[in-house]
């Protein structure tokens, strides 16, 4: 029997030009209908490459057809301009966190990295370096590490979001805005999602969180490329990216892959965070414990800037677990001072400065 649960198997056949995930995965697939052997679906892509939207209707169409029984067969394949795409057309734009002036994304091809770390005191610098300002509004971070969230632990916060006017309030500390999936569920509660459930609680969290007005968004990615990835891009209008590895060859050849994602949706690449760089043995000399030279290379090979190089550091690793961001507990610190310099880097970048 033809039904919508057999189309959308089939459909998982039709690959992301360019990835290895299937549309359905990556919850393009907006809407089937099914009538007396004809099929209809409508595919939503967000993209400004011109041949993504009739690959997909193409491939699409062709798995449909090779269904039994299926007879006439229509896709639509409706497209949105990226933010930041060449001759995009401004009104096509998410209007989403409509007070939120910039969003960046920090991500990773891998996992292990410190990205989240990166995140907390990246987040925790451009407070510090925007509060005096008379225009300030505030800085926020967004923890979409749906399966790994672990922001609020190392921005010490533990208590739930409050609920006012229908909208979720975030809390805060160190004066940031902080949401997370791991404020909503319990400690020890696994989350075992499918795509369309995260490209859902992304979109929740961007349009019923009480944002209110931000300077800076920082949202925090899970490593690798995949449905949160490509729901954020879609869902919300991202600035540019910081991608976060370490001094190591594997780190950097899958740092490189993870950023190809968003130059295929022409999202800007900030600049590149070289984390776990050396050890200062505390008589002045570097020691490159995981190599040398991975954040340099990542820069030349995505033509970005390397923003900074964090160096290996117990205090950073305690105050992750304490709950008190490096930037925070020692301003003074060379890490602090790294973050720093990578958060003015970036107000420049972003015109904030």
């Amino acid at each position: 029997m033809i039904n919508e649960e057999l189309i959308r198997s089939a459909l998982k056949a039709v690959k992301y030009p360019g990835f290895s995930r299937d549309i359905v995965s990556f919850g393009l697939v907006e809407n089937i209908s099914v009538r007396d052997g004809s099929v209809s679906v409508r595919i939503s892509v967000t993209t400004s490459d011109g041949t993504v939207p009739l690959k997909i209707k193409t491939a699409s169409e062709e798995v449909l057809r090779k269904i039994e029984g299926v007879g006439p067969v229509s896709v639509e394949v409706a497209v949105q301009q990226p933010k930041g795409a060449a001759g995009g057309n401004q009104a096509a734009k998410p209007k989403v966190m409509p007070g939120v002036k910039k969003i960046i994304a920090v991500a990773s091809g891998k996992g292990g990295v410190g990205k989240s770390t990166v995140s907390v005191n990246l987040a925790c610098a451009l407070e510090q370096q925007l509060r005096n300002r008379p225009d300030f509004k505030g800085v926020g971070i967004f923890d979409c590490d749906i399966y790994g969230p672990s922001i609020p632990l190392m921005m010490g916060i533990s208590s739930r979001p409050e609920i006012e006017n229908e909208r979720i309030v975030p809390p805060t500390n160190y004066g940031i805005k902080v949401m997370s999936m791991a404020l909503l569920i319990d400690e020890d509660s696994p989350v075992v999602w499918r795509g369309p459930m995260i490209n859902n609680a992304i979109s929740q969290f961007a349009q019923h969180v009480s944002w209110d007005d931000l300077d800076v968004l920082v949202v925090d990615l899970p490593p690798g490329t995949g449905d949160a990835q490509l729901s954020l891009v879609q869902t919300l209008p991202v600035d540019g990216a910081v991608i976060v590895t370490t001094p190591q060859v594997a780190a950097v050849n899958v740092a490189c892959r993870g950023a190809r994602m968003f130059e295929k949706v022409n999202v800007p690449i900030l600049g590149i965070c070289e984390n776990m760089s050396y050890l200062d043995n505390g008589d002045g000399r570097k020691v490159h414990i995981f190599g040398e030279g991975g954040g340099r290379r990542t820069s030349e090979v995505l033509k970005a800037p390397l923003l900074g190089q964090v160096p290996l550091d117990s205090e950073i690793r305690e105050g992750g677990d304490r709950g008190i961001p490096i930037t925070i507990a020692y301003p003074r610190s060379e890490p602090a001072q790294v973050f720093n310099r990578m958060a003015d880097s970036l107000l420049e970048s972003l015109s904030l400065t």
